[in-house]
């Protein structure tokens, strides 16, 4: 019955729902990671143009990763460097970075900040970074007193996908 209606259907739609399946979901942040379970409290996330995501908690502490939109075109991860704890960092400056069998790419802090922690376990596993990207894969725990909220060049969950939309166009 599937490959009956697939092959009855052009091309294009089924190009077009692949496509809305490779955005829609891939910059949501895992549910049940430790992302989310860190706090009660609402968590606003953000993301740049250079597809890193924040993640807020009311108390001002932050987890920065990249999104599946980052980690595929990686390719595998193989070596993530982090920063050290108690770093202070500014907005744009760069916290580490993702080694592949593709290439190395440079990770920015979209904040000003404290590193309180690192995902050490990406040390000894760095395809974390390519199996779940916006939940164990997570890099750095930031301590920040702004509020992303009013980070003007920061993307919201709506503005981020269709960016993504626009790239794939």
């Amino acid at each position: 019955m599937f490959l009956r209606t697939v092959t009855q259907c052009s091309r294009q739609p089924l190009r077009l729902a692949l496509r809305s399946i490779s955005t829609s979901a891939s910059h949501i942040i895992t549910p049940n990671s430790i992302i989310t379970k860190y706090s009660a409290g609402p968590i606003t996330v953000r993301y740049t143009s250079e597809h890193e995501y924040i993640a807020q908690h009311p108390d001002g502490v932050a987890f920065i990763g990249i999104t599946k939109y980052a980690s595929d075109a990686l390719g595998d991860a193989t070596f993530v460097e982090l920063p050290e704890v108690g770093d202070e960092v500014l907005k744009g400056e760069s916290i580490g970075s993702v080694e592949s069998v593709k290439s190395s790419s440079e990770i920015y802090s979209p904040v000003d900040g404290e590193i309180l922690e690192i995902n050490e376990t990406l040390t000894d596993s760095p395809q974390l970074i390519n199996e779940d990207p916006l939940g164990e894969g997570w890099l750095a725990k930031i301590k920040t007193d702004i509020k992303i909220e009013s980070v003007e060049d920061l993307l919201t969950e709506e503005d981020y996908a269709k960016s993504l939309e626009a790239e794939e166009n």
